[in-house]
């Protein structure tokens, strides 16, 4: 099952990658702060500090995965198309 549905490209969200160090995604309702965190890390070989996530009403969670220090979301955006 893969836990990453897609990245978030709102405005708000683009500009948390550079101000707050966060990626925001959608995911599986049913995946876990510690399923998301791994496979993140395993998809984009960076480390994450720490996983926040909210439940939506359309059946999907919202993830804001920030990442630790010496690793910058910007990278990661850019590897998404998103910056």
């Amino acid at each position: 099952m893969t836990v990453l549905k897609y990245p978030l490209a709102t405005e708000k969200a683009i500009a948390q990658i550079s101000r707050s160090n966060l990626i925001t995604y959608i995911a599986d309702f049913r995946a876990t702060k510690t399923e998301i965190k791994k496979e993140f890390e395993a998809v984009f070989g960076v480390k994450v500090e720490s996983v926040r996530s909210i439940n939506m009403p359309t059946n999907t969670k919202k993830v804001f995965i920030k990442l630790a220090k010496g690793f910058k979301a910007t990278d990661v955006a850019s590897k998404l198309k998103l910056v």
